[in-house]
This record gives structure tokens, sequence and C-alpha cells, in this order.
């Protein structure tokens, strides 16, 4: 990988890290995935052709040595700050996917939090927000 890794990208990585890191990629978070990337702003001007490619590229930086702690530092370099929240609000609609945060979706978003500089009532409401849109009557 080689090339440059675009802030659509990292975003991606993000959210495929999410998906990932409870060792359960599931249809219902990869689906998620897909939706976010072809409706929210945030993705205006990503090719959605290429999604599948800056997947694989995601899950094979993953296997590698520190590979989560590299997608981290990707994330905080290619994202502009003024998206941090926003990458972390991605990561929590990926975990929220399946309806079932695991203890490990909850540790990436600690170690997230931390490495983007977050505060922890900016990320109270967005995973409040989560809580109330994903809410079952």
């Amino acid at each position: 990988m080689t090339e440059r890794v675009t802030a659509h990208d990292a975003l991606i990585y993000l959210m495929v890290t999410m998906s990932a890191v409870d060792k359960a990629m599931n249809d219902a978070e990869l689906a998620r995935i897909g939706r976010l990337v072809t409706f929210l702003p945030v993705f205006d001007g990503f090719d959605a052709e290429r999604l599948i490619g800056v997947t694989r590229n995601a899950a094979e930086l993953l296997k590698g040595p520190e590979g989560l702690d590299i997608v981290l530092e990707v994330v905080r370099d290619a994202v502009p700050p003024k998206f941090y929240d926003t990458a972390y609000a991605l990561a929590v609609e990926v975990a929220s996917a399946d309806y079932n945060i695991q203890q490990e979706e909850i540790r990436l978003l600690q170690m997230l939090r931390d490495r983007l500089g977050l505060d922890k009532l900016t990320c109270a409401a967005i995973e409040r927000g989560a809580i109330a849109r994903f809410r079952s009557a």
C-alpha cells in the first residue's frame, strides 16, 4: 500500500476495523458501512466503486503487526481534525449495527477517543444519540 490514504479511505479503514475488532465481521456491519458511504455527506466525492478495494486494504493492514495501532494513526493523520467527532460517530454506528456492542468494540472506541483527543462529553453525546436511534419499541 504505497498510495496516499485519503480521509475517505481512513474513515472506511476505521469502520472496517470496528467491524473486525470482535473477530466477527457480520453482514449487518458490512451493510451498514456500505450504506453510510453511499449517503453521508462526509463521503461526498468518494467513488463507491473503490469501496471493496479500500475495505481489502484495511483488512490487510489489520493483519500486520501493530495493525490496530497503525489504523488509528492513519485515521488521526488522514482525517482533518474538524472531522474527528465524525470519525467517532462512524465507529459507533458500525458498533451499533448488530444491536450488540462487544467489550472489544468499547475498548476500540476508548482508544479512538484518546488517539483523536476527543472529550468524554462529546463522545457520550454521540453514544447517547446512537442509543436513541437504535432503541426498539
